[in-house]
Formats: structure tokens, sequence, C-alpha cells
């Protein structure tokens, strides 16, 4: 069985968004500390499942940039590489 922060980290844009939820909810302040605790803990574990996939996107960002020697190739992004002409 799936425990809700796993439940939660399916992909990157979820996992954010539980983020802001959580951090929403912990910034009311009406919480008890053990509540605020258990939310701050599920919170540091989905804080390091989005770290993680941004270091992966960056990778992948890293190898498709890379030029024929190896060398990382700098290339602005602007509007039109998003598609957004």
């Amino acid at each position: 069985m799936e425990t809700n922060t796993e439940m939660k980290l399916k992909d990157f844009e979820s996992a954010l968004k539980s983020l802001e939820e959580i951090v929403s909810q912990l910034e009311g302040g009406d919480l008890a500390l053990d509540r605020a605790l258990e939310l701050f803990e599920e919170g540091v574990k989905i804080s390091r499942f989005c770290n993680a996939k941004l270091e992966e996107a960056e990778r992948k960002v890293e190898m498709l940039t890379r030029g024929g020697d190896g060398r990382l190739t700098e290339t602005p992004f602007t509007a039109e590489d998003a598609g957004e002409a």
C-alpha cells in the first residue's frame, strides 16, 4: 500500500503542488505540533524528490547540448525554442 507521500510523488508537477499545499498549511499556524511536524517531514521528502527531478532534467539538457567534441555548447534559450513565437 502506498503512503501519502508516495502517492504525491508521481511526477514533478503534482509533487510541487503538494509541497505548496503543505507550505500553506504550515504558514496558517493553526496546526497541532505533531501534525505540523508530520507535514514538515512530508514536505522535506517531497522537496528532495523535486530536487532530484530537477537535477535529472538538468543532466538531460546538458547531454543534449554537448557538442560533437564532448564539450558543452552554450545556446541561448528563446521564446521560439519553447514554441511561444
